[in-house]
C-alpha cells in the first residue's frame, strides 16, 4: 500500500514538474471557458488533470476538476510531452483542429501547416527547419516557446490521435490502422498505445460503444469543426463550378462528392456537414489504407475546417470597411481544393470568360483525358487527368484557345518535373513567381490559384477588379497599390477578407 502510494505521488511529483515547462502562463484566461464548457474554445486549448494525470478537452464532461488540480496547454502535444495521457471520454484526438496558433510567429504557424500535412512523415526536423528557411535549434526553440511541445511531439501526437480515431470510428484491422497512421511496425503501433493508454489498440476497440459503419460503406470518420462555419456558401460556390463527372454536389442533402487520385490509385468521397452536430462526415471509398490520414488532412484543408472564426472575425471587424459585412456573413471560411493542377487549369481557361463557359471546357478535358471510373457513384464517372497526362494531351479542337493550351501544358509539365509543387513549402510570393514565369499566367491566375491551393491565410489577389471595386463600395476603382496599401490592416487574415468582399460584391449586385 505504502509503495503504492509513494509511486502515485512519484509519478505526480514528476508531471509537475514537466509541466512547469511547458503549460500556458496565462491560465486565468482560459479558466472561464474551462468552467462554462464553452465549445467555442475547443482545440485552443487543453486540460491537464494533475490528479489523474489526463489530459481533457475543455467540454469533457466528467466531473469538474478544481483550479488548483489543472494545468491549461495550448496544445494536445504540449500536454502528452508534459505527462500526460488523453481522455477516453472526451477524446481530444476528436477536437477541432487548429490553422495556426493565436499569437505565434510565421514560422511556427508555417511548420505547424507543413507537419499537418505529413512532412515529418516523409522528412526529418532538419529537413523541415530547412523548408523554412531556420536552423534546427532556433525551431525548437520557437515550438517550445509558442506550441509547448517539440515538433517531432507533435507529429507523434497527429499519428497517434489519428489511429485512436480510426480505432474508434471504423471497422478497420488493426493492421491497417496501425500504418494508416504512419506506424512503421505493428509491434511499435502496440507499444505506443499500451504506453500511451495502458490499454492495447485491440483493448481499446472492444470498450468503444455504438455502431460503426456498415460493410460496404467504405470508411467513415467524422470531422469537427468550431462553429460558425457557412457550409451553404461554400457548396453553392463549388456547386457553380464543379467539374462535371468529377465532382457532384447535393445542395438538400449538404453534401459534396469527388473522385481522387493519389499515386496511381483512384477513389472518391463524400463530405456531408451536420449544422447540428458541428462536424463532417466524410466517407471515403480509396483501395490503400495507407493514404487515409493524406486524404482526410486534405479534405480538411478543402472545407478550412481548422478555421477559428471568432477570432477571425473578431480581429476583421475593428476595420469600419469590414465590420459590416463581417456581421453579415458570420462563418466565412477560404474554400480550398483537392488538387492544385485541377484548380490552375480552371483558372486558366477562366481567363476573360464566364465561370460556366470555363466550367464547361474542364469538363471536356475531363471528359477527353480523365481516367474512366464507374465505382460508388452514377454521378461521378471521371477522375481529373494526372499533370504527366496533359503535358503531352493534344488539347485541340476543344474550344481553349491557343495561348491558353500552350500555358496548361506548360504547368503540366513544371508539376510533373516537381518545378511548381503544392505541398505548402513556398513562399506564397515565391509560388506566384514560378506560375507567372509561365506565358499566359498573369498575376490574377497566379493569385487566385494560391488562394486555394496554399491554405495561406494572407493570400492576397490584389489586382482582382472586384476585390479593387467592393473596397470602396464600387463607387471608384482602386489601383492594386492602392489595395495594397488599404489592405495592410487586414493582416494576417487577408484571405478572409478577400471571400468576405467577393461575398459583399454579390450581395450587392443582387439588390441592384
Amino acid at each position: 500500500m505504502l509503495q503504492s502510494l509513494f509511486n502515485f505521488f512519484s509519478v505526480l511529483l514528476g508531471t509537475l514538474n514537466r509541466t512547469e515547462m511547458t503549460a500556458l502562463i496565462n491560465t486565468d484566461e482560459f479558466e472561464n471557458a474551462r468552467r462554462c464548457r464553452d465549445p467555442r474554445f475547443d482545440g485552443r486549448f487543453f486540460i491537464g488533470v494533475l490528479t489523474t494525470g489526463i489530459y481533457c478537452r475543455p467540454i469533457c464532461p466528467v466531473r469538474m476538476p478544481k483550479k488548483q488540480n489543472v494545468r491549461l496547454y495550448r496544445s494536445a502535444a504540449s500536454a502528452f510531452e508534459a505527462g500526460f495521457r488523453p481522455c477516453l471520454r472526451c477524446r481530444p484526438e476528436s477536437s477541432p483542429g487548429t490553422s495556426a496558433w493565436i499569437g505565434s510567429p510565421y514560422k511556427v504557424s508555417k511548420a505547424l501547416h507543413l507537419i499537418a500535412r505529413g512532412n515529418l512523415d516523409r522528412f526529418s526536423v532538419d529537413v523541415l527547419a530547412e523548408q523554412l528557411s531556420i536552423g534546427p535549434r532556433q525551431l525548437s526553440r520557437l515550438f517550445q516557446q509558442y506550441v509547448g511541445a517539440s515538433p517531432i511531439a507533435v507529429a507523434q501526437t497527429q499519428r497517434l490521435h489519428f489511429a485512436k480515431k480510426l480505432i474508434d470510428e471504423t471497422n478497420l484491422p488493426l493492421s491497417e490502422v496501425c500504418f494508416a497512421a504512419g506506424f512503421g511496425s505493428v509491434r511499435r503501433f502496440n507499444a505506443v498505445f499500451q504506453s500511451t493508454y495502458a490499454r492495447s489498440p485491440k483493448e481499446l476497440r472492444k470498450g468503444v460503444r455504438g455502431a460503426k459503419q456498415a460493410k460496404g460503406e467504405g470508411i467513415c470518420v467524422r470531422l469537427s469543426y468550431r462553429p460558425p462555419l457557412d457550409w451553404k456558401s461554400m457548396l453553392a460556390y463549388l456547386e457553380y463550378r464543379k467539374i462535371p463527372g468529377v465532382e457532384y454536389i447535393d445542395l438538400d442533402q449538404n453534401a459534396y462528392y469527388r473522385t481522387i487520385a493519389i499515386d496511381e490509385c483512384v477513389g472518391d468521397i463524400c463530405a456531408q456537414f451536420s449544422e447540428t452536430e458541428h462536424s463532417l462526415m466524410l466517407q471515403i471509398n480509396f483501395p490503400d489504407t495507407r493514404y487515409l490520414y493524406q486524404i482526410v488532412e486534405k479534405v480538411r484543408l478543402l472545407f478550412d475546417l481548422k478555421a477559428d472564426s471568432e477570432d477571425i472575425e473578431r480581429f476583421l471587424r475593428d476595420d469600419p470597411l469590414l465590420k459590416k459585412i463581417v456581421k453579415k456573413n458570420p462563418g466565412t471560411r477560404v474554400t480550398g481544393c483537392w488538387d492544385g493542377l485541377e484548380v490552375t487549369v480552371r483558372a486558366i481557361l477562366g481567363q476573360q470568360v464566364t465561370v460556366k463557359a470555363a466550367t464547361t471546357l474542364a469538363g471536356r478535358v475531363a471528359e477527353r483525358f480523365g481516367e474512366n471510373y464507374k465505382v460508388s457513384s452514377a454521378h461521378l464517372t471521371r477522375v481529373f487527368p494526372s499533370a504527366e497526362k496533359l503535358a503531352n494531351a493534344d488539347l485541340s479542337g476543344m474550344g481553349i484557345v491557343g495561348q491558353r493550351i500552350s500555358a496548361i501544358k506548360a504547368v503540366a509539365a513544371k508539376i510533373a518535373t516537381g518545378e511548381i509543387v503544392f505541398d505548402g513549402v513556398l513562399e506564397t510570393e515565391e509560388f506566384v513567381r514560378r506560375l507567372c514565369e509561365i506565358k499566359g499566367i498573369g498575376d490574377w491566375t497566379a493569385h487566385y490559384v494560391a488562394l486555394r491551393v496554399l491554405n495561406d491565410p494572407d493570400a492576397f489577389p490584389y489586382s482582382d477588379l472586384i476585390l479593387r471595386r467592393a473596397a470602396v463600395n464600387n463607387q471608384e476603382t482602386l489601383t492594386p497599390k492602392a489595395l495594397l496599401q488599404l489592405a495592410e490592416v487586414w493582416r494576417p487574415w487577408r484571405a478572409y477578407a478577400v471571400i468576405l468582399l467577393w461575398k459583399h460584391h454579390q450581395q450587392t449586385a443582387r439588390k441592384k
